[in-house]
């Protein structure tokens, strides 16, 4: 007869080849998703008083890091400087147009925070059926005023 502990044991063991046999079959078919990267992580609870503190000084960090990319006053000042300095005649009414080539040197001389608004797919998205190919000045800057 066999002791309490030796049932357990072969309990145990059945268990394990079982389940690792029924999860070896199941790994045989679609294994994509164990390529998914993870994208939730679950909030800290209360009691989790070190992760709590991470999570507000890594949100901290990057709020950082987010409003040293925005532009401040005087750099959009120089900007709309720059763009009204580089502006393409003949203007529609009363507004200041800007062609691609004037568009690219504004975007040498503005300085990095500005470079990622010089680009070819943001002229052509604010390009609308001007026949001389140009944007508005003031639209440019609009756009850069909410993206940046």
């Amino acid at each position: 007869k066999k002791s309490e502990q030796e049932l357990k044991d072969e309990e145990m063991e059945l268990f394990t080849k079982y389940y690792m046999e029924w999860k070896g079959e199941r790994k045989s078919g679609n294994t994509s998703y164990t390529n998914i990267p993870r994208f939730y992580y679950r909030l800290p609870a209360e009691d989790e008083v070190l992760l709590q503190k991470l999570r507000e000084e890594s949100r901290a960090v990057f709020l950082q890091r987010k409003s040293r990319e925005l532009l401040d006053n005087e750099e959009l000042q120089n900007l709309w400087f720059l763009l009204d300095k580089h502006q393409t005649s003949p203007m529609i009414g009363e507004e200041a147009m800007i062609n691609y080539d004037n568009f690219l040197k504004v975007g040498e001389k503005a300085g990095p925070k500005c470079k990622q608004f010089f680009t070819a797919k943001i002229f052509a998205k604010l390009l609308h059926n001007d026949p001389y190919g140009r944007i508005s000045i003031m639209q440019f800057f609009n756009y850069v005023m909410r993206k940046g």
